[in-house]
Parts: C-alpha cells; sequence; structure tokens
C-alpha cells in the first residue's frame, strides 16, 4: 500500500456525498487477508448471504480510489451477498447479475469455450480463496460503463493457443473496453493467447497492483483510443517473461508507474523486444522500478511525456528515454515508494496470491505481521460477547499483535474504553453500511458521575481510547446527550470519541454529536499524539473537533449542525497544539450543513487551562466550504487571539472559501509544500488492519 498522503481532488467534479454511501478506502500497497483465504470454501454458491469475510471491505488505492465519474473510489461487491463458486455455471451466474456481490472463487474453473470471457458487471468482487481460485482458458471482459469491480487473488492462465504472436484469438486475462474504476490486484495473470490486460476505448480509474504477469507475448495493452482520458495506477507488480506491452500505454491522461519488477531472464526463449513504452499524449510518471534484463526498457515516442525517477537498470540494452513534462500523483491521491533495491524480494515474495490468514507482502523495514485474533461482538448473543467493552476487557494486556473486535449490526447503548496497556485493537463494523453499527451514549461534561462529581468534558466520551495503534472501521459512534432537555446542567460539552494516544487510525466512521463531537488528544502534553482519519463524517456544531492531537482529517464530509434551539452558530475546530508540534490538518473533505449562511467559524485557538505556551495549529486545504462558512473564518478564544497562532487555508473551494487577505491567511505553494498529509504523519503509514 500506500503511504497516505493526499493535495487536491481530483480534476473530475467531485460529488456530494451522503452519510452510509461506501466511500473509497485508501488501501495499502501491502494487504492483509482475511478469514477466506487459506482455510478454503466451505460452502457451494447456495450459502449466498454469508457474512462477508473482513477482506470484503477492502477498496482500491491509486486512481481507481478517484472520486471522479459519479463513482466515489472501488469498493466492488462490499455490502452485497458473498457466496461461494466452484462451477462456471455458478461463477458466470453472480458475476454477471445486475445486483452486488463478492464472489469467492474456490476452485479451479475451465471456461467453455476456449477464450470465453465472462461479462462482469459492476459492483463485483471476485476474489480467490487462497490459492485455489484458478480460471483456465479464458478470463473477464469488462465493457462500457462497468463499473466498481474488484479482481484479486486469481490464478488465470492458459489459453494459449500455440502461436506466439496470436492475431485470430483474441484471449484476454481481463479485458476493458470502457469501464471505470477497476482494481486487478495480488493476482497470476500468464499463458493467455493474446494479452493478459487490456485496458482499451477510454477505461479509466484502474489500479494494477501487486500481480505477476509473465509467460506471455503481451502483457499489458493500454489506450489504443483517440481519446485522452485514462487515469491509471501500476505498482508493485512482477512482470518476467513477456516480449512486449509491458505495458504499452497509448493516449494516457495520467499512468503512474512505480515499485514494478521487470525481468527477462537469460538463456530463456522468450526475449523481451521493450518495456515500459508511452505512446501518443500519454503523460508517465515512472518510479522506482526495478529493470533487471530488459531490451529498451523504457521508450516514448515524440509527442508522448515521460519523467522518470529512482529507477534501477541492471544489465539492460537498449534504449532508455525521457522527456517532457508529467504530473503530480499526490494531486489525486496517496502512496508510498519502496526503496528501488527492494522491488525484486517485495515482490518476489509478495506478488500474486495468497495463500494463508494474515499473509502480506512486506517490505524490508517491515516484518511479516502476525495474523489477527477476532473477537465477536452481537447484541443477539450470536457473537462471544455481547458487549463491545466485554470484548475489549478479553483482550489480553500488552498484547503484541492485532485484536480485532468485530461488531454486529445493532445499537450498543454503552461506554467504551481502550485502556494505554491494550494496543493494536481495532473495532469494526460488520454491517454493509457505517450506520448499520452504532455505538451510543449520553453522558456531558456536567452529567453526575455515581460516587460524585461530573465527568468533565473528556470524561463524557462514549468511546475513549488511550492505546496505541487503534483502529476504527465501518460504524457509527454517537453522543446523543439532550441539550434541550437539559438546560439546567452545567456543562454542554458531550464527546462522541476521545483519542488520546498515537497512530489512531479513523477509517470509514460516523463520528457525531452537538457540542465537543471530537476529542483528538495526546496522553500528555509533551507526548505525541497522531490520528489519521478518512472517507468518514463529523457532525456537530461548537468546536466539534478539538484537541491538542497531531491530527489529519483526510477526504471526508464535516456536516454542520444547528444548535439544541434552532440557531446557527459555531466552531468547526479549536485546536490546543503544543508549540513545535503539528495541529489540526483538513484536506480534501467537504464541510456542508443545513445551517443559515456566514454563521460558523473554521476555527479558534483553545489555550486549555489559559496555557499561553501553547502555539494552536488548524490548517484546511483543497476542501469544498459550504456558504456556512464565515468570511472571517477564523476568530479569538478566551483572551487569546487567532493571529497569534496557526490558522490558514489554500486552495480551498465552493460558496465558503475566499480570497486571501488580513483576516483570511492563505499558504503560498511553498508553505503549502510543507504542510501535507506526510508531514504530519511523519514515519507513521497508516495501513488498515
Amino acid at each position: 500500500m500506500s503511504e497516505i498522503r493526499s493535495k487536491a481532488r481530483h480534476r473530475r467534479s467531485r460529488t456530494a456525498l451522503a452519510a452510509g454511501v461506501p466511500l473509497a478506502l485508501t488501501a495499502a500497497g501491502v494487504m492483509s487477508y482475511g478469514t477466506v483465504f487459506g482455510v478454503g470454501a466451505q460452502s457451494e454458491a447456495a450459502a449466498a448471504g454469508a457474512a462477508a469475510p473482513a477482506w470484503a471491505a477492502d477498496t482500491a488505492d491509486g486512481f481507481a480510489s478517484v472520486n471522479s465519474l459519479g463513482q466515489n473510489g472501488t469498493y466492488g461487491g462490499r455490502g452485497g451477498k458473498t457466496v461461494t463458486v466452484k462451477t462456471l455455471a455458478d461463477l458466470e451466474k453472480y458475476a454477471t447479475a445486475a445486483e452486488p456481490y463478492v464472489i469467492v472463487v474456490a476452485a479451479t474453473i475451465t471456461m467453455n469455450p476456449v477464450g470465453k470471457e465472462i461479462k462482469v458487471q459492476s459492483d463485483k468482487t471476485i476474489v480467490g480463496a487462497g490459492t485455489s481460485g484458478h480460471i483456465v482458458g479464458g478470463g473477464f471482459f469488462l465493457g462500457s460503463g462497468v463499473h466498481n469491480v474488484i479482481i484479486r487473488n486469481l490464478t488465470i492462465r492458459d489459453a494459449y493457443q500455440g502461436v506466439w504472436n496470436d492475431k485470430d484469438h483474441d484471449f484476454d486475462a481481463i479485458q476493458m473496453d470502457g469501464a471505470h474504476h477497476v482494481w486487478i490486484d495480488h493476482n497470476d495473470l500468464r499463458n493467455m493467447a493474446d494479452g493478459l490486460i487490456d485496458v482499451r476505448k477510454d477505461t479509466t480509474n484502474v489500479t494494477v497492483s501487486w500481480n505477476k504477469l509473465g509467460n506471455d507475448n503481451k502483457a499489458f495493452g493500454i489506450g489504443w483510443t483517440d481519446n485522452v482520458v485514462t487515469d491509471i495506477t501500476i505498482h508493485h507488480n512482477w512482470i518476467r517473461e513477456t516480449e512486449q506491452r509491458n505495458p504499452s500505454t497509448d493516449n494516457a491522461a495520467h499512468a503512474h508507474l512505480y515499485n514494478n519488477f521487470l525481468e527477462d531472464v537469460a538463456g530463456t526463449t522468450i526475449k523481451s523486444s521493450y518495456g515500459n513504452y508511452a505512446r501518443g499524449k500519454t503523460k508517465m510518471l515512472l518510479e522506482n522500478s526495478y529493470f533487471q534484463g530488459m531490451n529498451n526498457p523504457v521508450i516514448k515516442d515524440g509527442t508522448a511525456s515521460l519523467v522518470q525517477k529512482g529507477n534501477t537498470f541492471v544489465s539492460t540494452t537498449g534504449r532508455n528515454e525521457s522527456g517532457g513534462t508529467a504530473f503530480d500523483p499526490k494531486t489525486y491521491y496517496g502512496y508510498t515508494l519502496d526503496k528501488t533495491a527492494d522491488v525484486p524480494g517485495l515482490l518476489k515474495s509478495g506478488a500474486g496470491p495468497r495463500s494463508s490468514i494474515g499473509t502480506t507482502a512486506t517490505t524490508a523495514a517491515s516484518p511479516k505481521a502476525a495474523a489477527a485474533t477476532t473477537l465477536t461482538v452481537a447484541k443477539d448473543g450470536t457473537g462471544q460477547y455481547s458487549t463491545v467493552q466485554a470484548a475489549v476487557n478479553a483482550v489480553p494486556a500488552n498484547n503484541p499483535a492485532r485484536v480485532v473486535i468485530a461488531v454486529k449490526p445493532g445499537t450498543y447503548r454503552e461506554l467504551v474504553k481502550v485502556p494505554s496497556n491494550k494496543p493494536h485493537v481495532t473495532i469494526q463494523g460488520t454491517g454493509g453500511s457505517r450506520k448499520d453499527t452504532t455505538i451510543v451514549y449520553n453522558n456531558a461534561s456536567g452529567t453526575p458521575k455515581p460516587g460524585g462529581g461530573t465527568y468533565g468534558t473528556g470524561g463524557s466520551a462514549t468511546v475513549a481510547v488511550e492505546a496505541d495503534d487503534f483502529q476504527a472501521r465501518n460504524l457509527t459512534i454517537s453522543n446523543d446527550f439532550d441539550e434541550a432537555a437539559n438546560q439546567s446542567l452545567n456543562g454542554h460539552q458531550a464527546v462522541a470519541l476521545r483519542t488520546a494516544a498515537d497512530k489512531a487510525f479513523l477509517d470509514s466512521v460516523i463520528v457525531e454529536g452537538d457540542q465537543d463531537t471530537l476529542l483528538l488528544d495526546t496522553a500528555a502534553k509533551d507526548r505525541l499524539g497522531r490520528v489519521y482519519m478518512r472517507n468518514s463524517y463529523i457532525v456537530g456544531n461548537v468546536d466539534f473537533i478539538f484537541g491538542r492531537a497531531t491530527a489529519v482529517i483526510d477526504g471526508s464530509v464535516i456536516t454542520l449542525k444547528k444548535r439544541w434551539n434552532g440557531t446557527s452558530a459555531g466552531y468547526v475546530t479549536a485546536p490546543s497544539t503544543a508549540a513545535n508540534r503539528k495541529g489540526i490538518l483538513i484536506a480534501n473533505s467537504t464541510v456542508n450543513g443545513n445551517v443559515s449562511d456566514r454563521t460558523f467559524h473554521l476555527g479558534r485557538p483553545w489555550h486549555a487551562g489559559g496555557d499561553a505556551s501553547l502555539d494552536p495549529q488548524t490548517t484546511v486545504r483543497n476542501t469544498s466550504l459550504s456558504a456556512a462558512i464565515k468570511s472571517t473564518p477564523w476568530t479569538d478564544m478566551s483572551g487569546f487571539s487567532w493571529k497569534d497562532d496557526r490558522f490558514a487555508e489554500y486552495k480551498n473551494t465552493g460558496p465558503g472559501a475566499g480570497a486571501a487577505g488580513s483576516e483570511r491567511p492563505h499558504l503560498t505553494d511553498a508553505q503549502a509544500a510543507g504542510q501535507e498529509i506526510a508531514d504530519w504523519l511523519g514515519d507513521w503509514t497508516p495501513t488498515a488492519s
């Protein structure tokens, strides 16, 4: 996977998001498969309706993750039924169905007739069970308009008809003609009659990652259209013993190739004629890839742009070209570059189908992770525990490896605390929507505690996280304290989620409340506490994103709501950042809500306890702001001037955006280059697990 770095949104229009709509995850370049892989199939296709395995929530990175063409990322059949297939009839039945499916291929399926390409429809995940999923003698076809398709962990092979440069049999492993939002990941594609992958006829928003492509004349063709629309990411693929199209990229608007290993083994009958090829009006960026023994490893024609960075060439001959200007992928999505020298070993061990639970490709600096333990929670008694806190209590102190608390759909009215001695915990809803699983309570700062006193702001949290390396995914965390009914109570701050730890990853969640909804804190003033939140919703009105954490809110929707008495007024952020630390960064997001125009500030400085040594920071960049945002978006707090602290914007859009001025500072391009997501996260790469 990729490092979580993100800049501006995609050049195509970004649509408004509604709560509960599946959002794209910037999935890791290395991935861990869940419980289906490696355990074999337990049932035939008649098992439709079985609970989706953990990996079914995985979504694409790269251009397949970008919100465009009305499709926000690539998540396949997530939310649909999970079926296991062992026959051609069942595979075709579910792959061509109109409704979403997660289709687990648990056998060798031979195409009949040879060369058959199943016409996959939208909203499908087709994935092999362990290494047992083989498609022999044919493949898959994705036609015009087909979108949101994931093909993973399969071996697709042996449609070869005995003619090396076969002009008569267009038998591909995966062919796309006019499709969009497709993720091809961890497959082994080989020995087909024509190409292994064809991306044709304006197909776009494609990511091809961690595959083995081999023993074929034509590996990978892209384009063959006069239009220049294709956006494609190709990373961590091992392309070996293929002659041409490795890939050949024609008229691609943006082709980002990185950390691939192209290998022509000496002494074999297959000789490479060329490696990566940019043609027509293609703009290609080629980074940290490794070329071994290739003839003409990198070529371009006179009209294409091809920029190389950090590539390694060993025993190569012939043309090695570059020229023109390309593009910055971080304008569209985040990613991490592995060291070029590590690429051959990394891909030899990690590309292609994975066989066992918890298997993951790893970098030299990242040892192989232990398999996660899963604890199930269900209100109806069908899980190991009936409350989330009971499952947390069952996690052993100082647990060395990931524990996933899988919470079945339902409303869990309880307080949850993950103490500091229980790291590596994931709380994950198992429903099709993040709305299906809700953890909710109604304490406020002024709520009396049993035994005396009140909870205080931090103590009011429905979910409190004090353990490092925490993750929450696919659920709602809420505080439904009723301000209108409790006007006599002194202290209406009511936190839904509090984090006071390092490396907290909040992924595809809803956090909702009124005042002080999301408290992003640290264990102590001198402790680093990083939070990365993506593809999520935050709902509130007063200081509802606040605290001293180094926090990133990326690709999310911040919804402003009216106060208990129906008035519109509030503040989005209230950072209390320690000096020399990063504060709150909101990037690539949307601020909206059913409130009056020009009634909300983007933030104000919270010098907690009157501490003048603090240096609060909020940066809002590349974000769509509704008309609710004031034209002077920052304001003072408790006698501290926002102008003495760090508040700025960069390239925001929408009716709430405004020109730079003394009351509305904007970052320069040079300043913005130092205020990106990677600058906040440092050496931490959030990875779903």
